[in-house]
């Protein structure tokens, strides 16, 4: 793997998961991150102990690890002449501040843009927020299950009349990892800016920004047509039996999305043995399978029902047309296509537990980036302190102080 961001040092003042998955992308990617955390408690992740689904374990805590593998942590008082002046000297050093404090809470702890840029002109000032830099809730905090899933359109887009309910995320930190790719994706354009141009500019990124670009097409059609968009009828999507989710005799699925309706009914007809379709009067032609898409999907949901999973696999593998078997996470995990192209690497925490995580999702080189471990609390705290200049007597000092931990 190429690390592509080897040279560039990113100083980053996050919690949780949506800002700090992006320094942790960079760090997969090469770069140096240090992570400063609260003096006293760290990470506010640190003491997250349930996924809002299930307890999380005590030896691995997976959460943590995925948005702060590969960093230096830091803990150290911000609310401090001595604190800040440690801040002061790590910013001057730095190529990228990263920060998901609000607007009044960087103001507070003196690290907005203009403080900030004082230490350093040069560096690259991003943020990741809620809903944006500017309106009438830049300072109100959010979770990714608000603004990037509930206030983006997002779960209206999956929420069926017939569920009686709101479609929840499907995952802990989905919208927060989505967000993080976007914001590594700025910082790594603004560097590339500053390199061409030698002009340093902000990288702005929030929450419902994401999700609202997520749902662009729907945006599109909606503002063009003077309608929210809402789910399609159950009707309408069944127009094109191709395009469809099917259960097996096992009960598991198979989704298909052959658009070219016409042009894959033959072949598909073939694979499930049922070749008679073809010639028949009401599937002969794209024209005529279109028009009788629900008659065409209630033959196939019978066909499809009558075999398990397994057989279908077989049955389906010589198929040109595009469909693929619903899958759970651990099935994914395992899929001999994510295995190939080394979608999730091998890690250890820094105890010596082993675990899994999903790889960065861009590569480089031609191979995964192997990604690193979270830090524990302070890891690095005396190293990063000698590297500034602080012999033993002084970072003693600090600590009994309070100023680092």
């Amino acid at each position: 793997m190429t690390a592509i961001m080897h040279g560039v040092r990113i100083l980053e003042v996050a919690e949780h998961t949506f800002v700090p998955a992006a320094s942790a992308l960079l760090a997969d990617w090469g770069a140096e991150v240090i992570k400063i955390e609260h003096v006293e408690r760290g990470d506010a992740m640190r003491g997250l102990a349930s996924s809002g689904v299930v307890d999380l374990p005590s030896d691995v805590h997976a959460l943590l690890e995925h948005s702060n593998r590969g960093k230096r942590s830091l803990g150290l008082d911000l609310t401090s002449d001595a604190g800040l002046d440690i801040l002061h000297r790590l910013i001057a050093t730095s190529d990228v501040f990263l920060t998901n404090k609000l607007p009044r809470v960087r103001d507070k702890l003196r690290i907005d843009l203009a403080s900030v840029r004082a230490h350093n002109p040069q560096i690259i000032y991003t943020s990741g927020t809620g809903q944006g830099e500017r309106g009438p809730d830049a300072d109100r905090g959010s979770y990714d299950s608000l603004a990037f899933w509930a206030r983006s359109g997002t779960a209206v887009g999956l929420s069926r009349p017939e569920y009686g309910q709101v479609v929840s995320p499907p995952g802990p930190g989905f919208g927060d990892s989505i967000g993080a790719m976007t914001i590594a994706g700025g910082i790594m354009g603004a560097l590339f800016h500053r390199e061409r141009t030698g002009e340093t500019t902000e990288v702005d990124v929030s929450l419902l920004a994401t999700g609202m670009w997520a749902m662009g097409q729907a945006f599109a059609l909606s503002l063009l047509m003077g309608v929210p968009w809402m789910p399609p009828p159950a009707e309408r999507m069944r127009t094109n039996p191709l395009v469809a989710n099917y259960r097996t005799a096992d009960g598991r699925w198979l989704a298909l999305c052959c658009l070219q309706a016409g042009k894959y009914w033959p072949a598909l007809c073939a694979a499930v043995g049922r070749p008679d379709l073809v010639t028949d009067p009401r599937f002969d032609s794209h024209q005529t399978l279109m028009a009788n898409g629900l008659e065409a999907g209630d033959v196939l949901r019978s066909v499809f029902s009558a075999r398990p999973l397994a057989e279908w696999r077989e049955l389906l593998a010589g198929f040109d047309g595009q469909w693929t078997v619903v899958q759970d996470t651990l099935e994914a995990a395992a899929d001999p296509q994510s295995v190939a192209n080394g979608y999730v690497q091998d890690c250890a925490t820094a105890a010596g537990k082993p675990f899994k995580m999903v790889a960065a999702p861009v590569q480089f080189g031609g191979a995964p980036a192997p990604a690193g471990r979270a830090p524990e609390f302070n890891e690095h705290g005396d190293e990063i302190l000698a590297e500034l200049g602080f012999d033993w007597d002084a970072i003693v000092d600090l600590k009994v102080n309070g100023v680092v931990a």
